[in-house]
């Protein structure tokens, strides 16, 4: 009996697997393009935010920033590339924290206190990036139509 139910649970949890890294890809890809192309309106502020904040030629550093939030965003989106693009947008938000939100990771690491590290912008940003990442796109992404993945059944 409890086999039964553990079989099912596993069923119905697969099922639901590439539905939800739809959801994911489709609400974080849109949330990185809206990050990227706010950066790309406001470039030379962004430069100057990031001048405040000691990073290294920071014009081109917002560029960069905002080049991969807007395209790697937009991949995401789709699910093209998904598990590559995610790699630069995951940098993207480890900078992010190390730069604008060290008060949370000094925190983190001397209080153990999470709280704040959870609470800042980029730990979703981060957290979505990492988990496509982990699991890929799902069934329903470009990643699963234009790869022989899809002849296998398997997961891109």
């Amino acid at each position: 009996m409890l086999k039964k139910l553990c079989d099912g649970a596993k069923c119905v949890g697969q099922f639901l697997q590439s539905p939800l890294l739809l959801v994911i890809r489709l609400y974080w890809g849109y949330q990185f393009v809206l990050a990227g192309y706010g950066k790309f309106q406001h470039l030379s502020d962004v430069a100057g935010f990031f001048q405040t904040l000691g990073i290294p030629m920071p014009y081109l550093n917002a560029l960069f920033a905002a080049s991969a939030e807007f395209a790697c965003g937009a991949l995401l989106l789709v699910g093209l590339f998904s598990r590559i693009v995610s790699i630069p947008l995951f940098f993207v938000m480890l900078v992010a924290y190390a730069t604008a939100h060290t008060d949370s990771l000094v925190t983190l690491f001397t209080k153990f206190d999470p709280d704040p590290f959870f609470h800042e912008g980029p730990f979703l940003f981060a957290y979505a990036a990492l988990l496509v990442f982990c699991f890929g796109p799902g069934k329903i992404s470009l990643d699963y139509l234009v790869t022989a993945v899809n002849k296998t059944k398997e997961m891109p």
